[in-house]
């Protein structure tokens, strides 16, 4: 209510002049919550904030939004730490969009998936991963999206690379973003990233780095608790919208429906972000993770539950699924898992969930979001 909340955005040029040469009386409040956007324009405001929550400890004095991780930023000398709660706002979930609480993942684990759900078929599931999550461009036509995108891109390198990560090589950024939008989903090489930019493998390194604080990219960290020593430590990457992907990458739908590569590859992402979403929503019960060895047997994602339950998911992006499709899985229950509860799914574009026996289900799309 307007008289218990204040708002303030650093967007506007005379506020952030005020809180630049007044920190401390520009986090004075006179209402109960002070809302504070693009926070992290102004590092020097935490501070100040810090000493006020020090002053009253009542909680839900400030909230801090931005398009960067305030935390993270190379400028930021001061944490907050014991003093401030994260809490990630994502592109808009399926779920989200449909007003429905997602129960995926604990069904999973119950091994109990509802037949009373909506099914989207291949090209379906393609087009709202071509839409993404973004609020914005989900209710644009194709055109119009794609221009959306590439604006939401360049805004972000105009401003806030040079502003807050402190990067001025637009150029080789942009070029850096496209290639890791071709790039999402497989295994971190930061060698055959760099392959084709005239940038050095730290500065690399330091330039994803700046990416994942500016929430377009995020990496995915290998499940490694076993003591099977051939276990790849690579993580994986993806970009955090599926249709952010696809503009970069400049795909449309027919390029897309017709070549497996691309649609399998645009499904994992779209899943990835629907997953993701869902693990971040139950504050810490579940951790994602990816499995790989050197034998080359892959799992896309596993889920991990705090009392160390775990979920193996891969993607498909087809209407069929066979016995050989669970090799991986199958393989990771008998060898990996023999002491853990392990449940194996694969999410395709069918009609309904079906059991393949020994905890191994086929489960549609549509019961991610429903």
């Amino acid at each position: 209510e307007s008289d218990q909340t204040e708002y303030r955005t650093l967007d506007d040029s005379t506020l952030r002049e005020a809180a630049e040469s007044d920190p401390q009386g520009f986090v004075k409040r006179s209402t109960n919550t002070l809302i504070i956007d693009e926070a992290q324009l102004i590092p020097s405001l935490l501070p100040a904030i810090k000493k006020a929550v020090d002053e009253d400890i009542r909680p839900g004095q400030y909230l801090l939004t931005g398009s960067a991780n305030i935390q993270s930023l190379p400028t930021v000398r001061e944490s907050l730490a014991g003093r401030i709660a994260n809490i990630r706002l994502r592109p808009l979930a399926r779920g989200e969009v449909k007003k429905i609480a997602p129960r995926f993942i604990e069904s999973a684990f119950e091994q109990s998936f509802s037949r009373n759900f909506d099914h989207y078929d291949r090209d379906a599931l393609i087009e709202l991963a071509l839409r993404g999550g973004f609020p914005e461009p989900m209710r644009l036509q194709d055109r119009s999206r794609r221009r959306w995108h590439n604006d939401y891109i360049n805004a972000i390198l105009e401003r806030d690379l040079k502003e807050i990560a402190r990067i001025h090589r637009k150029n080789a950024m942009r070029d850096l973003v496209n290639i890791l939008a071709a790039w999402s989903g497989k295994f971190m090489d930061l060698s055959a990233i760099g392959s084709g930019l005239s940038i050095q493998r730290p500065t690399i390194e330091s330039y994803i780095s700046a990416l994942e604080t500016l929430y377009l990219v995020e990496r995915i960290y290998p499940w490694t608790k076993t003591d099977y020593a051939r276990v790849g430590k690579q993580s994986r990457l993806f970009m955090v919208d599926s249709g952010l992907m696809a503009t970069l990458l400049r795909w449309k739908m027919d390029q897309v429906r017709f070549d497996s590569d691309r649609s399998g590859k645009l499904m994992e992402t779209f899943a990835f972000n629907e997953i993701m979403a869902q693990v971040d929503a139950e504050d810490g019960l579940y951790e994602l993770f990816h499995y790989r060895d050197r034998e080359k047997r892959e799992i896309d994602f596993i889920i991990e539950r705090e009392d160390n339950a775990l979920i193996g998911i891969e993607i498909k992006a087809g209407s069929a699924v066979g016995k050989n499709d669970f090799k991986h899985l199958k393989w990771f229950q008998n060898n990996i898992a023999t002491n853990q509860t392990f449940t194996g799914i694969i999410l395709y574009a069918g009609e309904i969930p079906a059991s393949f026996g020994d905890n191994l289900w086929a489960v549609p799309f549509g019961l991610l979001w429903s």
